[in-house]
Parts: structure tokens; sequence; C-alpha cells
């Protein structure tokens, strides 16, 4: 099996790039990506030196560098894309230009230099925007509320119009949040366990009653795995953890991992268009036989301890452009 990997570099789709290094020893794996600030080549070290494994340097919004990594190919796995919602609201024009037209020129090189490809294409459980009771399943309504899951929506709603237009091999997959090792630190969890880690305080919107379902990293890959064994061209799966936690209990939960003084968690003004709650309906997945492969709190206790062990990989993250950032959006807030 031969696959190019978009976005390879990054958290999830790193995980990935390994797992399936692991899991098949004789696949070819390409991997794309721009490197922008959240793709880290270091994620992929373990393989420099594996048979054949490549690594481009290159960008989904350019389909020149796309188009020479298709021959041959037999899947496109797509991890590219902007992700993190807070800097969608102070600028959504990259999110625009990597979610949707990224998107679009995925499916038009595919078309044009391997039609008989296949295409996995990663979504978010944010697209169906608030779901305040129940649960979303798959022909939900899509109701994305921030630029972030409006751009992640377009992308993925250009796949859904080639699977019916063009009949395009594709499958769409919605997870729910991932966390775990090597996730930038500005996202929640390994925010706030940096956070502690650096006593600092953990700020935490509104009144922190906000409703998620976490899924460790390694289980949303084994899901995507099971997809390409399994899964059925021109569907759409949500995967996910199935517990729901308010942020306030996860934030409690790592700062007594720390013992870290619960008193540090700052409650600050919210984002604007903050979705209350997300919750996905994943039966589909779990009649292809997929399931958590451990509890949430065993999984968080192992990503703190992560986190703890590795400052050289996240603490020169916290610095230049993500120490800007955080100051211009929390200053106020903090």
């Amino acid at each position: 099996m031969n696959l190019l990997i978009t976005g390879g570099a990054g958290f999830i789709g790193s995980t990935f790039t390994l797992h399936i290094a692991e899991k098949h020893p004789d696949w070819k794996l390409i991997v794309l990506d721009k490197l922008n600030y959240r793709g880290r080549r270091e994620n992929l070290l373990p393989l420099e030196n594996r048979a054949g494994f490549h690594f481009i340097h290159g960008d989904i919004c350019i389909k020149g560098d796309i188009a020479p990594l298709l021959p041959g190919v037999d899947w496109v796995v797509n991890f590219a894309a902007e992700t993190f919602v807070d800097r969608s609201i102070m600028s959504a024009d990259e999110f625009v230009r990597t979610d949707v037209l990224g998107t679009f020129n995925i499916l038009e090189a595919m078309q044009e230099f391997a039609p008989s490809a296949k295409l996995l294409h990663l979504s978010t459980d944010e697209v169906y925007g608030e779901i305040l009771e129940g649960r979303a399943a798959e022909d939900s309504p899509l109701r994305p509320r921030n630029p972030y899951s409006a751009s992640k929506a377009g992308g993925e709603l250009l796949v859904q119009s080639y699977i019916n237009t063009y009949h395009f091999p594709a499958i769409i997959a919605r997870p729910c949040n991932n966390f775990g090792p090597c996730q930038f630190p500005e996202n929640f969890i390994p925010l706030f366990i940096t956070n502690a880690l650096e006593q600092k305080p953990l700020p935490l919107y509104e009144d922190g009653r906000q409703v998620r379902s976490w899924l460790y990293v390694d289980d949303c890959c084994i899901a995507l795995e099971i997809l390409m064994e399994k899964g059925k061209l021109g569907e759409v799966y949500n995967i996910d953890a199935g517990e729901l936690r308010e942020n306030i209990a996860v934030a409690e939960r790592i700062c007594g991992e720390l013992a870290y003084d619960k008193s540090n968690i700052k409650l600050v003004q919210d984002r604007p268009g903050h979705d209350r709650r997300y919750a996905l309906d994943g039966r589909k997945m779990t009649a292809l036989g997929f399931k958590q492969s451990l509890p949430f709190e065993e999984r968080l206790s192992q990503t703190v301890k992560w986190y703890a062990e590795n400052p050289d990989w996240w603490k020169p993250l916290k610095s230049g452009e993500y120490l800007s950032f955080y100051r211009k959006w929390y200053g106020e807030r903090l």
C-alpha cells in the first residue's frame, strides 16, 4: 500500500504516520507538510531511516506540490488544515485558504493524477455546531458557528460534492477533540498542563461548563485505520470517545495530576461564539469494531507525564510568535 499523508508532521498526522509505519512496515509513506508553526519535522524523526518513507516540504494550497506525489498512491489521508478556533477568530483568511482551497486542490490533483486513489478526509465534530441536547449523527445538519468550523465544513462539503458529482472515492471522518503527546501547547489540555508546570494561571473560558468528548490521539489513529480497511466509500463517520465532560472537570483533573492548586484556574471572558456543547453519535464506528482503548483518566495521566518529561519539546514552542498570540488573546482576559 502506498499512502500520501498531507499534514503528516502535525499532531494527529504524525501520530497516524508513526502508527501506520509500525503496523505496516512494508507500506510506502509519503508525508507532505508545509511545516507551519504546528508542523514539526521532529515528530517524524523515528522514520528518517525507514525504507519507503519520504518527507516533502510542500503546501496543499499549491497544486504543483501535490501532483508529482500522486502517481502510484493508493490512499491520500488529508490532515492538512488550520485547526485552532481562537486563531480563526482573530484571522480567518489562512483557515479559508488551507481548509477550503487546499482541499479543492487535493481533489482536483487526485482526479487528474491518481484517479484510482481513495481519499480519507479529516473533518471535525465542530461542523455540527452547538449540540445542546442529544448527539449529532452523521446525517445531522451542519451548523458551524466560528470561522474554523465553517472552513472545515466548507472543505468537507467540497469532498461530498465530488463524491456525488464525480463518484469520487472518499471517506469523511469527523473526530471529537483529540489529545495526547506532541499536541501544540495552545490547545486546552496541553496549554493547561504546560502552564501548570510553569506555575502560570490556567485561563478557562466563562464558567468552564462547556461540554466536550475527549479522544486519545492513538485511538483516533486506530479508528482511521479501521476506516481505510472497513469504511464504505462515500460515507461520513463520527469518531467519538463516548463520555462527555465539562472543561472545568478536565482542568481540575490536570491540577490534581500535578498537585497544582485549583485556585490557579482563572475564569476569563468567553471567546466570541463559543459553542457550549459538542456531542457525537458514534454508533457507525462502533459497528465497525472501534472502541476506546483505555479510560480518559488513564490517558490524561499518560499525557501529563509526557509533557512533564519532555520540556525540551514544548518549552521552545511557547515563545516568539506563540507568546505574542497568547499575550494578545489572553492579555485583557488575564
